[in-house]
């Protein structure tokens, strides 16, 4: 069991944020086991005919046999949404003695495999050359495997976060953490982790917890050194939904369902837009708009976010299916 001991301040700090990164290493999962998760079938399918040169055999070492991946591939992220490119900087930055130290964390009690060996060596400068390595293989998987995909699993995470700040608001840290998943549990100000291999407790002491939130994480997933901050990657909602074909629109269909107005509504946010906006287009008062937006949005067809004083509105990924917009098809 991991726990993170968290007091007030830290629960006022917690915060959520998106990592492709995070999701291409957690990917590797799937990748190299296709029964950890039939849901990602499709997309395994899709991404093997893609790989062409790629060393997969470095790809797959990432995982160990106990399934555990190395934390300096998963770092904080430091904002709300990070670019891959930024964040793969960051591990392009990481120290040697850090690459050595998680990577034969990662694999112990076992011995590096033989594509990530030079990470055991007292030599910093084959160290290195192993994270660079990884870091190339990395970027390159990055454009072929998760890329085409992301703005769909970016709409789907930024959702369930939208979702999760609503828990907190209504019902606590006890109301969210009770949903997120069955080996959480919030007790006295500890949040414990059940079924992990390691076995420690860190204390936030003002540092906060940051929650992110993922498609290809099948269960929590806090950092496996006890030297990180409070952070933990948690399974997203709706992921059953990610590689499913759209439907194709019946436009009458949906009108009867929603109400001419609000079915054009819901077709038009396949990006974040404003009331204000909103209005504009369909030449009608603010009001009006924000009336039918409240009932989509409490129906979970649209997430909503602050961006300074505007509050943008987009399609969540049940909106994508009713309306049958949800982007290119899916991986198949």
């Amino acid at each position: 069991m991991i726990s993170f001991g968290l007091g007030v301040e830290d629960l006022a700090d917690t915060r959520f944020a998106v990592s492709p990164l995070g999701e291409a290493v957690f990917s590797l999962r799937v990748l190299r086991e296709p029964g950890l998760s039939a849901l990602h079938l499709p997309w395994r399918r899709s991404v093997l005919g893609r790989l062409g040169t790629l060393d997969t055999g470095l790809l797959l070492a990432l995982v160990a046999q106990r399934r555990t991946l190395p934390d300096f591939l998963t770092p904080r992220p430091a904002g709300f949404d990070p670019t891959f490119e930024e964040e793969l900087a960051v591990v392009r930055a990481t120290p040697p003695a850090l690459v050595r130290r998680d990577l034969l964390a990662t694999h112990a009690p076992d011995p590096l495999p033989a594509a990530l060996a030079g990470a055991a060596s007292a030599d910093d400068g084959r160290v290195l050359a192993v994270r660079d390595a990884v870091c190339e293989v990395l970027a390159g998987y990055w454009e072929v495997a998760v890329k085409p995909m992301w703005p769909q699993m970016r709409s789907l995470l930024e959702a369930d976060m939208t979702y999760r700040a609503r828990q907190l608001a209504l019902g606590g840290a006890r109301r969210l953490f009770a949903g997120m998943h069955p080996d959480l549990r919030w007790h006295d100000g500890v949040l414990s982790v059940d079924r992990m291999i390691g076995h420690h407790h860190v204390e936030a002491h003002g540092r906060g917890l940051l929650l992110v939130p993922s498609v290809f994480a099948h269960k929590p997933a806090p950092p496996v050194s006890a030297d990180e901050p409070p952070f933990l990657v948690y399974p997203s909602r709706g992921v059953a939904t990610l590689w499913s074909p759209a439907p194709a629109a019946d436009a009458p269909a949906l009108a009867a369902l929603l109400g001419a107005p609000r079915a054009r509504l819901l077709s038009a946010l396949d990006e974040p837009l404003p009331t204000v906006e909103l209005a504009r287009r369909f030449r009608v008062t603010p009001s009006a708009v924000s009336q039918h937006l409240r009932v989509l949005h409490a129906a979970g067809l649209v997430t909503r976010a602050r961006d300074g004083r505007l509050v943008l509105y987009r399609r969540s990924p049940l909106g994508d299916q009713l309306a049958g917009a949800g982007g290119p098809p899916p991986p198949g």
